[in-house]
């Protein structure tokens, strides 16, 4: 059990390194193909669009086949994607391609990929799900979130060190490293779970699932808290360039060593302080992770160095660490043993409607408003979404505290 954790942990952390190495690079890779901020937002919305939709099918499919195959393809679909958008984006280097055909041809690019890889999270999670019991659950979803930390903490470092050979070189790493992940889980993790094709024929559907207490409402929790984050994190490159006034290899290393430190300190919050985390239990942590980030989404327009903003984004990352995994936990605790995928999948679909429209809003307040406009109102989603919390989550999560 130990050698499964440890292998899905790092098939995790290696997906989220070749994700996060384009943070520091997306911006000014955008700017040099001529795109607007609106119209970089879009590539993400695109992507998450199709993991809304396909996401629970992933997650439904991992209780019917198994886990490893799923997850297996939703790596291959994570390199595939950043093999076309690399290609794409190339022949608008080369001029080959300029203007919508361009911008339609990395959005498709993303929408392929966003469809394949939806897999990766729902099947992680229920991997997890199933190698621990019930009173470890935080502890064990705090382990797939340290994985992504680690991730975010190293991917943005080796992103702008990869761009000093040119700003592409990143994607296609991150094409290559994910294939050579799917190889390596499919040859070394080991399945959880017996696959089961009469679960076809279940009569447990998606409204079963948003029909039990307190479900409809973490899943909100999470859709918006995920709004809030990425529509941070697109502007976020451009807020640096803007604000401190830098632009090129001086933006990227500016931008990645801020990301480097906001993943660093989710990184510890989920994983050095894991034990912890399971004790206080996820009815307490929901509420704390709330007003830690959205104070950290406020205090960004106050940032007019690189170590005030750098702050500011340390404070974000501890809230977020805090709230990921306890509603990962608190969702999987609402489910059965034989329900994990399928409430896995959901939570998914929920975290992705967040990413599909916090481009979207956050690029275009930063456009059409003010460059504090994605954080302020961020910070304002984030503190209306605790009084939420405060009234309508607690009766419904009472279970969910940390004894359980």
């Amino acid at each position: 059990m130990r050698s499964t954790r440890l292998i899905l942990f790092l098939t995790i952390f290696v997906a989220m390194l070749g994700l996060s190495v384009l943070f520091p690079v997306l911006a000014p890779l955008s700017r040099e193909l001529h795109l607007t901020e609106s119209q970089a937002g879009w590539f993400s919305t695109v992507y998450s669009l199709a993991q809304f939709l396909t996401a629970p099918l992933w997650g439904a499919r991992s209780e019917r086949v198994g886990r490893k195959p799923v997850l297996v393809t939703g790596l291959v679909g994570f390199s595939l994607s950043f093999a076309l958008f690399g290609v794409v984006a190339t022949l608008g280097a080369n001029a080959v391609l300029a203007g919508w055909p361009l911008f339609l041809g990395l959005v498709a690019a993303r929408a392929v990929g966003g469809a394949l890889s939806s897999a990766t999270l729902p099947t992680a999670q229920a991997f997890m799900a199933d190698l621990s019991e019930r009173r470890d659950r935080t502890a064990a979803m705090g382990l797939i979130g340290a994985a992504f930390g680690l991730g975010i903490v190293f991917g943005p470092a080796l992103g702008a060190l990869l761009s000093n050979f040119g700003l592409l070189v990143p994607v296609y790493f991150s094409a290559a490293l994910g294939l050579v992940t799917a190889l390596f889980a499919a040859l070394t993790l080991r399945e959880t779970r017996r696959p089961t094709p009469e679960a076809d024929r279940s009569r447990l559907t998606a409204m079963d699932l948003l029909a039990r207490p307190g479900v409809a409402l973490l899943l909100t929790v999470s859709m918006l808290y995920t709004l809030a984050s990425v529509g941070m994190e697109q502007t976020i490159g451009f807020f640096v360039q803007d604000r401190l006034h830098v632009g090129g290899e001086d933006a990227i290393r500016a931008i990645g060593g801020m990301l480097t430190v906001f993943g660093l300190v989710a990184a510890f919050v989920q994983g050095g302080l894991r034990r912890s985390l399971n004790r206080v239990g996820p009815a307490r942590l929901i509420p704390m992770g709330l007003v830690v980030m959205g104070a950290g989404m406020l205090l960004i327009p106050w940032g007019h160095a690189f170590w005030t903003i750098t702050l500011a984004l340390a404070v974000v990352g501890v809230g977020s660490a805090l709230l990921g995994p306890s509603l990962s936990a608190a969702l999987s605790l609402r489910a059965g043993e034989d329900e994990q995928g399928r409430v896995a999948g959901l939570n998914s679909s929920a975290l992705a409607l967040g990413r599909m429209l916090g481009p979207v809003i956050g690029t275009g307040l930063y456009q059409h408003v003010s460059p504090a406009g994605p954080y302020v109102f961020s910070g304002a989603v984030l503190i209306v979404l605790l009084s939420v919390a405060a009234l309508a989550l607690k009766p419904g999560m009472e279970m969910l505290g940390a004894d359980d």
